[in-house]
């Protein structure tokens, strides 16, 4: 009986063991995919930054055209070119 409980004993110490390095390792791999999603976000954000950037330059031009444009249909004496 003894033997018996010392053989069942040692199972479950394996048995633990082998579930503790199986977390381990599955939360190192999440760990892993969280930062790669982290630097991927980052990535993202900075080429959607840049395209804001080049956007605003564009919109900035874009107005300043519209307001020479209004400038000459509101001309009503005919002297702006």
């Amino acid at each position: 009986m003894r033997r018996l409980a010392v053989v069942v004993g040692g199972l479950l110490l394996i048995g633990g063991a082998v579930i503790i390095v199986v977390a381990d390792q599955q939360r190192v791999t999440a760990l892993a995919e969280v930062k790669a999603a982290v630097v991927q976000a980052e990535e993202d954000r900075d080429a959607a930054r840049s395209a804001n950037y080049d956007l605003a330059e564009q919109l900035t031009s874009l107005r300043a055209v519209i307001a020479e444009q209004d400038a000459q249909l509101a001309d009503s004496t005919g002297f702006l070119p």
